[in-house]
């Protein structure tokens, strides 16, 4: 209970002040003892006894009896009061003497009194009591110097009785001080309860954004650790190429070096040989005796060089070695692709992000496309799906996901039937549910990749760009860039590759969008689809 409401339960209905010594007749009401025998002592001779409360009439002079719980409560009371009131040094003004904290201010004297001088004030209706005040002024009428007693609901100013009756206010609906105030705690208590609840949904909202935070920072240290094991994964597979490499160049070197080695022995011998048929050929060159020079033999020795039918080695012509320092690419080629693979794969987001979950919304789904219950795999289908028509749903064989993105990188992958027409990408829920302009591609709001009589082509805005190759493979990716505008699509097969991006402001949230339908194969209708697979 506030304090000034207990107050309120502490005084006494006959001098408006603390009980003091409070007694209680037999109907139950409370009064000091002074105050109920001043009354009780009035009504002496008339033969009747009443309570001043609620009337009740004795025959006889009522007993008193002591409340001793109120006088305690009572007591406690007013010591609380009398601290709190010598903390706001406010003193009875008939204290002359000595300073005394005051506990009530009368409005109609214009002065604050102690519990001395409040037993001794006049109780009469135009004596009205307050909590102690130093600006008494502020309760009175500043053009009757009156007190404020009303309330003008019109103006929205406190008013006194002259103000009512023949001031600018007559005429004016006015209410008792008491009661207007009542009605102005109640709208702000109503306005205090919507502050309460508008906190509570702050406090829910932070502790929403903390277990945000709390969740981005464990995302953070988890992607700061996958990243690092992956450029760790990247530095041991670049050091085993590297490794591979080197021994790779070693090995060769070894085995030319040894090759070039033995044919230099070889020439080294040739050179010796050549050099002692020089000197024998120089010495018949130098002799004399023509009969000599007739009668030497005719030898192998004697042969030109250039016409030598050659040693074993050479079968019938010197070998030549090759010019040397050519080693064997295929090894270093095979490293820079391999490196080019893991390159490719980084840009193309492989190991930057994982899967977003995408689950396609029923309530989209055109009524010719049917939707599994794992809310993954879209069916061009004839048979109606009986859906109710609401505004959200497509006119025909389209349907988006529950899920929207507004920041950061995420792909999803999606298998397709291997024959027939379809369109992946992402749009904008704004995007038109009816007419030309609600098909994927055909507006400013939606992206897509899309197969249509066996050619493939990217859309957007109604511009389709035809690809060059088909797509033989039946997988394909989608890959966002939210804060970079970039949406890219690729085939999933071995490496991966890089068919389109598209670049643009992203201004809404974006949605995975689906279109697939039925196609007639061999004179009979054939279900379509496309699966979600991560």
């Amino acid at each position: 209970m506030a304090s000034a409401d207990l107050r309120d339960e502490l005084l006494c209905s006959i001098c408006l002040s603390t009980f003091m010594d409070p007694v209680t007749l037999r109907c139950g009401h409370n009064f000091c003892r002074v105050c109920i025998d001043r009354v009780l002592d009035t009504q002496d001779g008339s033969g009747v006894y009443s309570c001043p409360e609620c009337r009740e009439e004795f025959q006889v002079r009522p007993a008193l009896m002591r409340n001793i719980n109120l006088h305690n409560v009572a007591e406690r009371f007013l010591i609380t009061q009398q601290e709190q009131e010598e903390i706001t040094g406010i003193c009875c003004t008939y204290c002359v003497d000595s300073p005394v904290p005051a506990v009530r201010s009368c409005l109609h004297c214009e002065a604050s009194l102690c519990y001395k001088h409040l037993r001794a004030h006049s109780k009469s209706a135009e004596h009205v009591l307050s909590d102690p005040s130093t600006s008494l002024e502020k309760r009175k009428c500043s053009v009757h110097k009156k007190i404020l007693e009303y309330y003008c609901t019109e103006d929205a100013v406190c008013i006194c009785v002259s103000c009512s009756l023949a001031g600018e206010h007559r005429g004016h609906r006015v209410e008792m001080l008491d009661e207007a105030s009542e009605k102005k705690k109640k709208k702000r208590r109503k306005v205090l309860q919507k502050l309460i609840t508008k906190r509570e949904e702050t406090e829910e909202r932070v502790r929403s954004l903390e277990e945000r935070r709390r969740k981005a920072q464990e995302q953070a240290a988890g992607e700061a650790e996958r990243v690092t094991a992956l450029c760790t994964d990247i530095r041991r597979r670049v050091d085993d190429l590297e490794k591979k490499v080197l021994s790779e160049i070693s090995r060769q070197e070894k085995e030319e070096s040894l090759s070039l080695s033995a044919l230099i022995r070889q020439l080294e011998i040739k050179k010796d040989e050549l050099s002692r048929k020089m000197r024998h050929i120089e010495e018949l060159c130098n002799m004399t005796d023509p009969l000599t020079v007739l009668q030497e033999p005719d030898t192998g020795d004697l042969c030109d060089p250039e016409e030598e039918g050659g040693g074993e080695d050479t079968g019938g012509h010197d070998k030549q070695p090759h010019d040397g320092g050519d080693l064997d690419v295929a090894v270093i080629s095979h490293t820079l692709h391999t490196l080019c693979a893991v390159i490719s794969g980084i840009r193309s987001g492989i190991y930057v992000v994982s899967p977003a979950d995408i689950l396609l919304d029923v309530t989209t789904a055109a009524n010719n496309l049917h939707i599994s219950d794992d809310l993954k795999t879209a069916t061009g289908t004839q048979e109606k799906q009986n859906r109710p028509e609401t505004a959200e749903r497509f006119q025909d064989y389209q349907v988006i996901s529950r899920r929207g993105f507004t920041s950061g990188r995420h792909y999803w992958d999606v298998e397709i039937s291997r024959s027939g027409g379809w369109r992946v990408g992402m749009c904008y829920p704004s995007m038109d549910r009816r007419g030309q302009q609600s098909l994927i591609g055909y507006n400013n709001k939606s992206w897509c990749l899309g197969r249509y009589n066996n050619q493939y082509s990217v859309i957007h805005d109604m511009k389709g760009i035809q690809l060059p190759d088909k797509i033989p493979s039946d997988r394909v990716r989608i890959r966002l860039d939210y804060e970079a505008g970039q949406l890219s699509f690729y085939e999933l097969c071995d490496p991966i590759r890089h068919l389109h991006t598209f670049t643009a402001a992203f201004s809404e949230p974006l949605h995975a969008v689906v279109c697939v339908s039925w196609r007639k194969l061999d004179g009979r209708y054939v279900d379509n689809w496309v699966r979600i697979t991560g």
